[in-house]
């Protein structure tokens, strides 16, 4: 069976307390060799660790604060997370980025917290998963991320836009700031035109597949609570958009997930 990768799936959430053994069976029989698990609160990495020890490689963790969760970020936050990353499952820092649209978290705080997951990044030498996300109509969100990218020399680590649904324009400078573009879910979506417009134009090299599980899942199960398993809806609208068969875009994109995060 063709091998794909979930490279962002928070399957240790309380979404699947009652069923997750049988969520990752499904997986596995899916074709899903490796899942990646990012961090979005301080206290969200044991659980994602103990995945990893659970099923080992198959599961690998990221430690991080989501953006609208930053006012958790502290020195204390910042020395546990480096100390995390000793351990052998943990390939990517992150999850982080900005994240305008809801109003949780002050943008300074969400901006300040971002220049610190890079630099944990590039001491650790490890990976950033980013999330960037704006109120409807306006780019500054994306505008920012790119600043503080630049800013902080982020390209020496590079990483992944997760869940990436920005503009082209966009997608070409993230590239050329060394991070992949993560699709997911949104791509199977019949309005996503300016995503499938990304998804038509952008080389294959850059690209990654992901499910953000439990959220954003695709079609045909729009709706519905996500899993690892339907990473392979996203590889058949990928296929279908480029016009290839979807070993070869399960093949790209499995190559492409293991250079960017180091797996065997």
């Amino acid at each position: 069976m063709t091998q794909l990768i979930d490279t962002h799936c928070h399957l240790n959430l309380g979404q699947y307390e009652t069923d997750q053994a049988e969520i990752i069976e499904e997986a596995l029989k899916a074709g899903v060799s490796q899942i990646v698990t990012p961090g979005v609160t301080l206290g969200s990495f044991s659980s994602a660790l103990q995945l990893s020890q659970n099923y080992p490689g198959v599961f690998h963790s990221a430690v991080g604060i989501h953006p609208t969760e930053a006012n958790a970020f502290s020195p204390e936050a910042y020395n546990y997370f480096l100390e995390q990353t000793q351990e052998k499952s943990v390939v990517a820092i992150g999850e982080t980025g900005l994240d305008y649209y809801w109003d949780d978290c002050p943008e300074s705080v969400q901006q300040a917290a971002l220049r610190k997951h890079i630099q944990l990044a590039k001491t650790a030498e490890l990976p950033l998963i980013l999330h960037v996300r704006d109120k409807k109509d306006s780019t500054r969100a994306y505008q920012d991320l790119l600043s503080i990218l630049r800013e902080e020399k982020a390209e020496e680590v590079g990483g992944v836009m997760h869940c990436f649904s920005g503009t082209l324009d966009f997608a070409r400078e993230a590239i050329q700031s060394n991070f992949y573009l993560a699709y997911g879910g949104v791509l199977t979506f019949k309005n996503a035109r300016t995503l499938h417009e990304v998804a038509q134009t952008i080389d294959l090299e850059h690209v990654v597949l992901e499910t953000d599980s439990p959220w954003l899942t695709p079609e045909p199960y729009r709706g519905k609570r996500n899993a690892p398993a339907y990473v392979r809806y996203v590889a058949e609208k990928l296929a279908k958009l480029r016009n290839l068969p979807v070993e070869e875009i399960a093949e790209i994109t499995t190559h492409n997930a293991k250079v960017l995060f180091k797996l065997r």
